[in-house]
């Protein structure tokens, strides 16, 4: 295995890690104003609270990885996505400031505008993952200088709304089964009431893309034949998505979590597999495509930063396994609570 696949594994394996650490505290903000009540407002936060802000580190060590190993493929990403990048970080801004703001003050007005910041915000951005990734699936038009030759508009097409509808939904029904973990009471009574429909909507809307990848990706057929193993991590993948209703219906909400995780797991695997050996896919033009070979660092770079990711990967690891375990448990509201 050379050098290029291995940060194309490590590259996927970091904004995966993103993906169903902070889904979960994305879909917390998704669901946050259905409550009503201040205290499961503020229970909700705290649920959240020692884990968002590291969650958040997985996008940071992702992008600075596609930086690093692929330069090209970063630069070409980040200019013709700026408009949707830009925002995607003002909404990640008004969730940190309203987290830490919210309970400031005891005005309603107060709280109840960095409620709707936070909620909206959340909202939003789970959207624009959704959409970012649902273009990089599709493709997005490239010059011949592996330029970005589209336009923000364009951008939005009905695959990529659909495949962003999807991670609202995913990531709502990720984070109210969170809360039903760390919740009780009457709380994890009123959560409980929620799962169930969101689930519903979450397994409509992805039969829905799964029929739009057949119109959009007619050449997904020709993959499949080509690399067997997709068919199978689909199958696995439908089936961890079945299973999250099963496991909630028994009352076994680790379990419906843990199911959750394994179908973002494989969504982002299928998409790996199936885009091999392409960064960024060019159409209507696919000559014009970033592969994991010319869009990469050299050789030398590679493998100084596969050192240092040996180093810092394991860090982020052990940091983030010790925080879980330390505020394991149910969620209380103290003195020192949000």
């Amino acid at each position: 295995m050379d050098l290029n696949i291995v940060w194309y594994i490590l590259v996927g394996v970091l904004f995966t890690g993103y993906a169903v650490l902070d889904g979960f505290d994305l879909g917390v903000g998704a669901v946050y104003l259905f409550a009503k009540k201040d205290e499961d407002r503020r229970l909700f936060l705290n649920s959240i609270g020692p884990f968002w802000d590291g969650n958040e580190v997985w996008l940071v060590t992702g992008g600075g990885a596609l930086f690093a190993a692929f330069p090209e493929a970063y630069a070409t990403v980040f200019s013709g996505f700026y408009l949707a990048f830009m925002l995607l970080l003002c909404c990640l801004i008004f969730r940190a400031v309203a987290i830490e703001f919210r309970s400031k003050e005891t005005w309603p007005w107060w709280r109840a505008m960095w409620d709707v910041a936070f909620s909206v915000s959340s909202i939003v951005a789970s959207l624009l993952i959704g959409v970012a990734m649902g273009n990089m699936v599709v493709g997005i038009p490239l010059d011949a200088d592996h330029e970005f030759a589209g336009t923000f508009f364009g951008l939005l097409n009905p695959y990529s709304l659909a495949l962003g509808l999807t991670t609202v939904f995913l990531f709502a029904m990720h984070g109210t089964i969170y809360l039903a973990m760390k919740t009780e009471g009457g709380t994890q009574a009123l959560v409980r009431g929620w799962i169930k429909p969101l689930i519903m909507v979450f397994l409509f809307f992805f039969f829905i893309l799964n029929l739009l990848t057949l119109v959009y990706q007619p050449q997904i057929i020709d993959i499949v034949r080509e690399r067997p193993v997709i068919l199978l991590v689909g199958v696995v993948t439908v089936l961890m998505a079945l299973n999250v209703p099963r496991e909630f219906a028994a009352g076994r909400e680790f379990l419906a979590f843990l199911s959750s995780c394994g179908t973002m797991g494989g969504l982002m695997l299928l998409f790996g597999i199936s885009h091999f050996p392409y960064m960024v896919l060019s159409m209507p033009t696919p000559e014009n495509s970033l592969t994991i070979y010319n869009a990469a660092s050299s050789p030398k770079t590679l493998m100084i930063m596969l050192i240092i990711a040996t180093i810092g990967v394991p860090i982020v690891l052990a940091y983030t396994a010790s925080i879980y375990w330390i505020f394991r448990g149910k969620t209380k509201l103290d003195s020192h609570s949000y």
